[in-house]
């Protein structure tokens, strides 16, 4: 069988990922600080840098939203976020659509598609309906349920860490987490920009690992992100 171009880039793209993937067990996001947006309140599109254990960069994340989506929706606007790699190749794609943003509406609740290679989905993260508490069911690409996230009932990252578990789908073991890190008072008081660690099995499906890049992107966006006048949000209301 010959495979076309488009296929060798795909193929490509995934040992690329496989690798990577295969060999951590966790990894850290942290957020750019946009100069514009501290200082005129103007909402920016988000930049992260995605980095191993070590703090070696792995990846790079863009957000590719335009302009009025950005500062009329705020938090719980709509958007596409693309990684890409050190050699420059979008290797991954997190598409959100627009859903309700809050818990008073159990049908239309948020959700993010995870992509790797662009265009062909490895999972989703669903927000799971509770009235206290922030949880979500990861699934794969079949949207099978494959594992759960489970956070606290007050989010706010007051001179602490905040925890968001994932857990079996039984609820019975914890397997990993997803960890918002206190930044210290003047960042967390004057700037959105928020750092993340993500921490999971070694042996977990590589497809599983980009599945929770996503989930930590979803979070950051229902929780710890702020836009003009809207405030972070302190729980699932």
């Amino acid at each position: 069988m010959i495979l076309t171009q488009k296929q060798t880039c795909q193929l490509g793209i995934h040992l690329s990922i496989h690798q990577q993937h295969s060999k951590i067990d966790q990894i850290l996001i942290h957020q750019q600080i946009e100069l514009l947006e501290v200082l005129t309140g103007f909402e920016t599109n988000n930049k992260y840098e995605i980095k191993n254990s070590f703090g070696q960069r792995v990846y790079f994340a863009v957000e590719d939203t335009d302009c009025c989506t950005r500062n009329c929706c705020g938090p719980s606007r709509p958007f596409t976020l693309r990684i890409i790699d050190n050699m420059g190749q979008e290797v991954m794609t997190l598409e959100r659509p627009l859903r309700c943003s809050s818990c008073c509406y159990p049908c239309c609740l948020q959700e993010i598609e995870i992509q790797a290679p662009p265009g062909v989905p490895v999972g989703y993260v669903i927000q799971t309906w509770h009235p206290c508490l922030p949880r979500f069911t990861i699934q794969n690409e079949k949207r099978e349920d494959v594992l759960k996230i489970s956070g606290p009932c007050v989010v706010c990252s007051c001179c602490g860490d905040v925890d968001f578990e994932i857990k079996s789908l039984d609820e019975q073991n914890v397997v990993g987490k997803i960890s918002k890190h206190w930044t210290g008072i003047l960042r967390e008081a004057f700037t959105d920009a928020d750092n993340f660690g993500i921490q999971f099995p070694l042996d977990l499906d590589v497809k599983m690992k980009a599945v929770m890049i996503g989930a930590c992107f979803l979070i950051d966006f229902m929780f710890f992100e702020s836009s003009g006048n809207q405030e972070q949000r302190s729980g699932v209301w």
